[in-house]
């Protein structure tokens, strides 16, 4: 069946989303398509089922710290299954409620793998939909390790489907995958071990930070090795084996479970776009400053699938998304500015960044202060028994701007949107240490960080 559109948008996450609810209200006649259930990572197997399962943890861990400090947890402990039910509340409703809302707003829904049969139509199933403009925006998937035995591995889209924890856990990567999920392991008895290849772990996040982080997951008991590169994984009679390499020796590790944490890359390599005249590599489809395909004028690109300077946030896939739809609508004149985009690791306790990190201000040339502290000591974290936390900012000499801010501790995450908005909307650090604050709140700390 052949069917013709003022748009398709390939994905239903955030950034097809924005695109599609914005044209179809400018009266477009619109088409989605998706191959998964719709909704997208973020909603469905990303950041928001991943959050409950951090938040039970974060109960379960605040109150073992408080546990001689007047608070008696008792059996306290999660309960897995149950933990699965109320996490099922959350997604289970969602491809049913996104579909509806495509639905009501005459947005016509196609199921399916969506593959270009030419520069302005493609190919799902039997049907042939063709379009004046075409987004792809498609999200990623785990990249492919090449080793002996990946069949064993499970995802992260997997772990947030299990019915029960195994006791013992292997993450393979270092990124936020393996520290978020290994926290919550940690928390619910699981014994963890993490084999991260390169020499630090989450590379976008200030190495201080990070080793603050590091030092705190392994005093919470987790097994993590760097420089440690994953080489197989084979089946035992009691769990897996992984082989691993390290310095040129070679270690096996034993769990039961091995989770793929190793990153991500856009799930488009098998959507035919070359047939589209569509440039594209591992980082996604290459787009100029409208998120405009460089080489395909009908087709646009936004979130994870787009090869941009943007971070793979789900914020970030929503901003795109809205750009490419008023570049739709009016021309090509919206582009976007990544400026004082936050990012978090919601591990317990968070880690969270805004900005430049040193390194990268010291390579563009910008003469700038650098105040770091531990916070271990600061009444905002000795309240709550959080033995470890700290931050680093960045203030330039002569300008007052903040360069960039980087947290770690209880609060970190809501802290730095403050940092954010003061990078974005070029509020000095004086104007910010003069603010007055709510009082205790992390974010009364704030002044003290500049």
């Amino acid at each position: 069946m052949n069917k013709t559109f003022d748009l398709i948008a390939i994905g239903t996450g955030s950034a097809a989303s924005a695109v599609v609810s914005r044209c179809s209200s400018a009266g477009w006649q619109v088409a989605i398509v998706d191959s998964r259930p719709f909704g997208g990572t973020c909603a469905l197997r990303g950041c928001d089922p991943k959050k409950v399962l951090v938040g039970a943890a974060e109960l379960t861990d605040w109150a073992r710290r408080m546990q001689d400090k007047g608070v008696h947890a008792g059996q306290l402990k999660i309960d897995w299954r149950e933990l699965m039910h109320f996490k099922r509340s959350f997604t289970d409703p969602v491809p049913k409620h996104r579909e509806e809302g495509f639905r009501k707003a005459g947005i016509a829904a196609f199921h399916g793998r969506a593959h270009f049969a030419s520069p302005t139509s493609i190919r799902i199933g039997d049907d042939m939909l063709e379009a004046r403009s075409i987004v792809v925006a498609a999200g990623q998937k785990p990249v492919d390790l090449k080793i002996p035995g990946v069949d064993h591995l499970i995802t992260s889209e997997q772990f947030l489907e299990l019915e029960d924890l195994p006791p013992r856990i292997l993450f393979i990567g270092g990124g936020y995958i393996a520290f978020e999920f290994a926290h919550v392991a940690l928390r619910a008895g699981s014994q963890v071990t993490i084999v991260h290849r390169c020499t630090r772990p989450l590379p976008q996040f200030d190495p201080d930070m990070v080793d603050l982080l590091v030092q705190h997951t392994r005093a919470l008991g987790a097994d993590l090795h760097l420089e440690t590169e994953a080489i197989g994984i084979e089946k035992e009679s009691e769990g897996l084996a992984v082989r691993t390499s390290a310095s040129g020796k070679i270690r096996i590790f034993h769990a039961d479970l091995v989770v793929h944490a190793a990153g991500r890359q856009p799930e488009i390599d098998d959507m035919n776009l070359d047939a589209a005249g569509i440039t594209w590599d591992q980082h996604g489809v290459k787009v100029n400053e409208y998120l405009q395909s460089v080489s395909n004028p009908a087709v646009y690109a936004a979130g994870d699938a787009a090869a941009s300077q943007g971070p793979p946030l789900t914020p970030v896939a929503s901003y795109e998304g809205a750009l490419v739809a008023a570049n739709l609508l009016k021309g090509n004149h919206a582009r976007p500015d990544y400026r004082g985009i936050p990012s978090a690791v919601f591990t317990i306790p968070p880690l969270a960044s805004v900005g430049l990190r040193e390194e990268e201000a010291r390579e563009k040339g910008l003469k700038f202060k650098v105040k770091m502290e531990s916070t271990a000591t600061w009444y905002s974290s000795r309240r709550i028994a959080e033995s470890s936390s700290g931050y680093k900012t960045l203030v330039e000499e002569g300008t007052d701007r903040i360069l960039g801010a980087h947290l770690f501790g209880s609060g970190a995450t809501e802290v730095i949107n403050l940092f954010a908005l003061a990078i974005r909307s070029g509020i000095r650090a004086q104007d910010m240490k003069h603010m007055i604050f709510s009082y205790p709140t992390h974010g009364s700390d704030l002044p003290y960080m500049l």
